[in-house]
């Protein structure tokens, strides 16, 4: 079984939009508009952009993107903190090297 696809409610779809291309690889399925994105990955998962003023997700929600290897965990942890994000460096957790962050660079 893999993910098919998971649903996302935003204040600001443009710029979530924005943000999940740029650091995430994620491509426009069809052309987004200020209430609706829909982005895929190249294996077919779909993340869902929904305008919505209010969201409730649990404390401990988060959204984990693999990638092939440490170099590209690296590159993409330096992408983010050069674009002023502040981020502890990867590390070891769970047997899988990683960082944590939100879009305001929070842990």
């Amino acid at each position: 079984m893999k993910l098919n696809h998971i649903n996302l409610v935003v204040q600001d779809v443009g710029s979530t939009q924005l943000f999940l291309e740029k650091y995430f690889g994620l491509q426009p399925i069809k052309k987004p508009n200020s209430h609706m994105a829909l982005l895929s990955d190249d294996n077919g998962m779909v993340i869902n952009v929904f305008k919505g003023e209010t969201a409730s997700y649990p404390e401990a929600f988060h959204i984990g993107f693999m990638q092939e290897n440490q170099e590209q965990v690296n590159e993409m942890y330096q992408r983010l903190k050069s674009d002023g994000f502040e981020l502890e460096p990867p590390k070891t957790f769970h047997g899988s090297w990683t960082f944590y962050f939100d879009r305001q660079g929070n842990l």
